[in-house]
This record gives C-alpha cells, structure tokens and sequence, in this order.
C-alpha cells in the first residue's frame, strides 16, 4: 500500500510473478501502475507491505536488483549526455556490456535513429532509446512500464515480437499497458486494477479460443428482433432496442444450433466479436469492479 491522500495510491495490492512468466498490469491512467512499477526498482518506499525480486526488498537491496532489471519507467527524462549514442554507451559500461552486436540488432530493428541528439528526439525516437536500454544487457527481469507509448503500429508489432523472444530465453516480463491487444498477445496472465486497487486476476485461458463466442446479430424489423429474444435460446450478454441488435455469448458446440435458429429469422448481418479482455475488464468496471 502507497496511500498519496484523497483516495489516490494502491491498496492492498498482493500478487506474485513466477519465473519465466510475462505478467501484464492494466488499468486507467492514474489507477496505480508506475507507483507499482516505481515500488519494484525501490524508487518509492511503501507505506504498508514490502515487494521482493529474487527474495531481495525491493528497496532496501535495490542496486543489486537493478544489476539483473530491464526497465523502461513510464516518463522518460533522460540525462544531458548529448546523442543517443552516447547515451546507449554509458549504458552499456555501466550494466558491463562489452558486445554491442545485440545492441546493434535492436537499433535496426526499431529503427532508431541513434545519433540523434537526446534533446530534440521525438517522443517515439526517446520511447525508442529507452527501449534498446532496457532490453541491450539481455537481462534477467524486465519491468516495462507502458513500453509501446509513442510507437507506430509496425514497431509496437516489433516490441511485441521482442517480448515474446524474452520468454522464449527464460526471462521473466512484467508490463503494464492501457492497449489490451498488447497484453493478449504476449501475456500468460494479466491482472486488472482500477482506482488503486486490484480487481481480478485472468490467466490466459481466459481470452483464448475456448472461451465462447460473442455473436452481434442485427434483425430486419422490431418483430424479429422481439421474436428472438423471447424464445430464449441462448445468453443475451446486450442489446439494442433502437437499432434491434442483439450480442449473444454462444459456446463452441453451440455454433450449429445458431444457424439453424437463424434460418428462421430474417437478419440484416451477423457480426463475430471475439472474447478479448478489454470486453471482460468493461464488464468488471461497469460491475463497480466485483465480478
């Protein structure tokens, strides 16, 4: 718990990540996920609790931990040491990287113009340079607190392939992020917060291919559209009297007994909605975050 007044802060936050693990954080802007990012590299002191990396306190052992931690924190301010470059050099002294091939790699690989002067970079060229930072030493643990702010398409495509080669080496991933789709791809649990405290933890299963199906389906007339729901074949999660659409949840074996109820019905379309985590998180919050 980091309590800053007047309902601002985390509260009870109590969660572990397992080695080798990429665990996602998600939740509005000011629900707690830098305080949480700056308690792990023992930026801040917490009021009640303690966290631990590698059964170290976080913040009274925090220069040893930092020795085995990637970090990218949320707002980037980098030190007046001129380009990139330079910047990724003393980097590299001062985490013992001798080899700069990698470095190199990542450089091409986001497209970074590193001799560029620090100071006149564009928010997506520093997100850039903080990035190739954190992840040059190929360390053990990385904390990446909204890694993907600035990036285009196409690099947050190329962020997202980097994490997953972390796992693929053993590392272990913690990351927070308001962009749901990021955390699908690459997360094998992810836990929401909201107004500083935590709501629920979902594991991967959560949002894969075995979870059942959302269908939006839209009826040609109001008697329809009335027409179906009261035959309560299946789950209406929504619907729309003004527009006679309905969203219905449908499990897997349930997918012939749809079309042959529509064949019945005259529709104007039928959409798939797949189940995503960003549906499940509307659902708790509109819930006031109890399930």
């Amino acid at each position: 718990t980091k309590d800053y007044g007047n309902g601002k802060g985390i509260f009870g936050f109590d969660y572990s990540i397992k080695e080798g693990e990429i665990f996602g954080l998600v939740g509005t802007n000011g629900s707690g996920k830098t305080t949480t990012m700056r308690h792990l590299m023992g930026f801040l002191k917490a009021d009640s609790g303690k966290c631990e990396i590698n059964g170290k306190d976080c913040w009274k052992s925090s220069m040893d931990i930092m020795k085995h931690i990637g970090y990218v924190p949320g707002e980037i301010d980098f030190p007046d040491v001129g380009t990139g470059e330079s910047f990724l050099k003393l980097q590299a002294q001062f985490l013992g990287v001798k080899d700069m091939s990698y470095t190199n790699e990542l450089i091409d690989r986001f497209k970074l113009a590193a001799d560029a002067p620090l100071r006149r970079m564009s928010k997506g060229m520093k997100q850039k340079t903080a990035l190739v930072a954190a992840f040059m030493s190929k360390p053990d643990i990385l904390l990446l607190d909204e890694p993907s702010t600035g990036l285009d398409p196409l690099m947050r495509d190329t962020l997202i392939e980097l994490i997953l080669e972390q796992r693929q080496r053993g590392a272990t991933v913690f990351m927070s992020s308001h962009i749901f789709k990021e955390l699908e791809d690459t997360c094998d649990r992810v836990t929401f917060i909201h107004n500083g405290k935590m709501i629920d933890t979902v594991d991967k299963s959560m949002y894969h291919d075995n979870m059942p199906k959302q269908y939006r389906i839209g009826f040609a007339d109001e008697k329809e559209y009335h027409n179906f729901i009261d035959e309560k074949s299946f789950e209406i999660v929504k619907k729309n009297d003004k527009y006679w659409h309905v969203y219905i949840s449908v499990a897997d074996n349930e997918i012939t007994k749809l079309f042959d109820r529509l064949k019945n019905y005259d529709i104007r379309y039928i959409k798939y909605n797949p189940y995503s985590l960003e549906m499940y998180y509307t659902e708790v919050i509109e819930k006031g975050g109890k399930l």
